[in-house]
């Protein structure tokens, strides 16, 4: 065997043994490189006299074109297992079902949803939201609500004090949304039509009842509101908030110290079924909300004069409304950031909640 046989030989092993693109491409700079084995062939061409030339450069093209083809045909055949290894590596089972976007996956927390429902039917009946600060002075929270010293919502164990800072008065962490009532009539000339959703914080904790909580309170201004406007809010609130036609409700005396006379509010329901509570049907009641007629020294602090304004004011916890309307047994639930929890009683970020499409659609 001639030595270009040889050559030829081993080249044509070595591409059959090449594994992959780049070991193929590693031959071919051995064989057709500036300095490969067929390369250094070819330049011999030049020293050679014509004769010899005309019987070597043929011989020598010859193993230049079957090797390059042979590289070719190498690279295309590897070129296709890699293809179809990368296909079987990444292929996708079209029967299953599409992943959902995170816009569809994530869940709106009830509370935000509720908020939202209330923000819907009072916004139809012409009020505005109010907010304020979770922290706030014992005047406005306590004071400036006709609450007199020494009333048992003042003690240690029902209120978050917080000590004061380079002498000034210590402050609380709000027991209910009632201070924003005052910072309203100061900033704002009646009428006043507000409703004020927030975080309240008072020193309690279990199945229906946590440190930080969350409350709904409504206040009317005017010259002219009187009870029988208020029960109409309160049975149009309601009968729209937990979707039904029809619904009695009852009214009974109590005492608050910001409202006189006050009020608590039944709603009548149905609880025959175990485990459940229909509203706007059956003989049972259950109370839902307290209110009342603002007291005169409550008008008085917020800077409005009792004897020309008179109004209406009524409160109840966000979190137990939105348990009795979805159902969830365990107030404590709603601050554990359990996904799964979240998952079964949350609503889709898309699903806003109108008077017109439905609340909890």
């Amino acid at each position: 065997m001639s030595e270009m046989e040889t050559l030829e030989t081993s080249l044509m092993s070595e591409i059959a043994a090449a594994s992959d693109e780049q070991a193929i491409e590693a031959v071919r700079v051995s064989a057709l490189g500036k300095k490969g084995s067929v390369s250094e062939l070819l330049k011999t061409l030049g020293a050679m006299s014509p004769e010899e030339r005309q019987a070597k450069g043929p011989v020598i093209n010859g193993l230049k074109n079957r090797v390059t083809e042979a590289l070719g045909a190498r690279k295309a055949e590897l070129r296709d297992a890699a293809i179809t290894a990368r296909l079987a590596a990444e292929k996708l089972d079209v029967t299953l079902p599409v992943r959902q976007s995170p816009a569809e996956r994530g869940r709106i927390h009830p509370i935000s949803q509720v908020v939202d429902e209330i923000a819907a039917i009072f916004g139809d009946m012409g009020f505005a939201i109010a907010e304020g600060p979770d922290i706030e002075t014992d005047y406005y929270n306590f004071t400036a609500l006709n609450f007199p010293e020494g009333h048992p919502a003042r003690e240690m164990h029902d209120t978050f004090f917080l000590n004061g800072v380079d002498g000034n008065q210590p402050k609380l962490l709000r027991t209910h949304t009632s201070p924003v009532q005052i910072r309203t009539m100061e900033a704002q000339k009646p009428p006043i039509r507000i409703v004020i959703p927030g975080k309240t914080y008072r020193m309690d904790s279990d199945a229906t009842h946590t440190p930080m909580f969350h409350q709904l309170e409504g206040l009317v201004i005017d010259k002219s509101a009187n009870v029988a406007n208020m029960r109409w809010v309160l049975e149009e609130f309601c009968k729209a908030f937990f979707e039904v036609p029809q619904l009695k409700m009852r009214f009974r005396p109590s005492f608050f110290p910001f409202t006189e006379p006050s009020l608590e509010v039944d709603i009548q329901c149905d609880r025959s079924r175990p485990g459940e509570v229909r509203f706007g049907e059956g003989n049972d009641w259950m109370e839902i909300l307290g209110c009342g007629m603002v007291h005169p020294n409550v008008l008085r602090h917020g800077g409005l004069d009792p004897d020309e304004y008179q109004g209406f004011a009524w409160g109840m916890g966000i979190d137990r409304i939105a348990m009795l309307k979805y159902g969830m047994p365990d107030l404590r639930a709603f601050f554990d950031a359990d996904v799964r929890w979240l998952q079964h009683y949350g609503f889709r970020p898309l699903d806003m909640p109108t008077l017109f499409g439905g609340l909890s659609a």
